[in-house]
């Protein structure tokens, strides 16, 4: 990749998306970022109004956009509840987000994309299982097998594709009502996980020294899978 770089990035206008788009742009990317609320990160940066939760809407804004070296998809959200008390829409809502609109945008952006490019996916640490996220937990280990799948089919064009599965993060999804049957808890290192660490890594992975790393899913939990 020559070049200014260029990287999608969805979930944008807050949290760990945010914090991703930032650090792109400071490692000198230009930036289109999609999400439902305005972001306006400064030079280098574009925002588009996409509905995460309609993968066919994502898709047809997606077309729209001109060839990516990177595909980040950040954006997500929480619904918990334990068995017994599911909601069959929240499970729907959830799943069209984290894999349906992330399927939508790399079946549009990928075969556009350069080789040697870049695909991460912002799984969760939950995606082993935790109580009262089953819901929540299934779509993002979703996301794994889906990764990984990718990481195999790219492989030849060189294209890496990998999972970052941060734990308990200081984001504003932490404060949402509707995961309030699962409260945040401390991890070992006792602090909430940092997006900027995250970001870190995921600027490395989507860097040139990320080009031997691929079919992985790196867990940021501050400790609590201890």
């Amino acid at each position: 990749m020559t070049g200014t770089r260029h990287a999608i990035v969805t979930g944008c206008s807050s949290g760990i998306g945010k914090a991703i788009a930032e650090r792109l742009l400071a490692d000198g990317w230009a930036v289109t970022g999609l999400s439902r609320s305005e972001a306006s990160l400064g030079p280098g940066f574009r925002w588009l109004h996409a509905d995460l939760s309609d993968p066919a809407s994502v898709a047809e804004t997606a077309a729209r956009i001109d060839p990516a070296d990177a595909l980040v998809h950040a954006a997500g959200y929480q619904r918990t509840a334990l068995l017994g008390e599911l909601d069959p829409e929240a499970l729907a809502g959830m799943f069209a987000v984290h894999v349906g609109a992330a399927s939508a945008l790399a079946n549009e952006v990928v075969p556009r994309m350069p080789d040697g490019g870049r695909v991460l996916l912002i799984g969760s640490r939950t995606s082993t299982g935790a109580a009262g996220k089953s819901q929540y937990a299934a779509t993002k280990a979703a996301l794994m097998g889906m990764g990984r799948t990718w990481a195999q089919e790219l492989a030849p064009r060189g294209i890496t594709v990998n999972v970052l599965s941060p734990g308990p993060t200081d984001t504003p999804m932490l404060a949402d009502p509707g995961r309030a049957a699962t409260p945040p808890k401390l991890p070992a290192l006792g602090r909430l996980v940092d997006p900027e660490d995250v970001a870190a890594l995921a600027g490395f992975l989507l860097g040139p020294h990320g080009k031997s790393i691929t079919g992985q899913n790196y867990v940021i939990c501050g400790g609590a899978s201890l």
